[in-house]
């Protein structure tokens, strides 16, 4: 995950009136977590990874927009755990932060 794009998302999350401070204090930090994991799978898989890493801020986007489409998110979810199936043996910690990051959305009713 770049760092314009991952800045883009953090302001979109910052910005999000419908999402508690809290949550979105634990959101930025996922987010966080997220890039090194996806830098690291980008080593070996760049083309993966940047799916991923675009994925990761669609998904975050969706979930802050004023007015939510909860089968958009869905499917951006779906997507992005499907992405990462192949890295389970390879890149275990990135598997682990995106259901940690498909939870927490799914966890905020998005």
């Amino acid at each position: 995950m770049n760092d314009e794009r991952l800045e883009r998302t953090k302001s979109a999350v910052q910005t999000a009136r419908h999402i508690p401070a809290d949550k979105k204090t634990e959101l930025l930090g996922l987010l966080s977590k997220l890039k090194p994991a996806i830098a690291k799978a980008s080593e070996t898989h760049q083309d993966h990874a940047e799916n991923i890493a675009r994925l990761v801020a669609a998904s975050a986007h969706e979930a802050t927009r004023a007015e939510r489409k909860p089968e958009s998110i869905g499917n951006l979810l779906r997507e992005l755990k499907h992405s990462v199936e192949n890295f389970e043996a390879s890149h275990p910690q990135l598997v682990a932060l995106v259901t940690e990051y498909t939870a927490f959305l799914s966890a905020l009713g998005i």
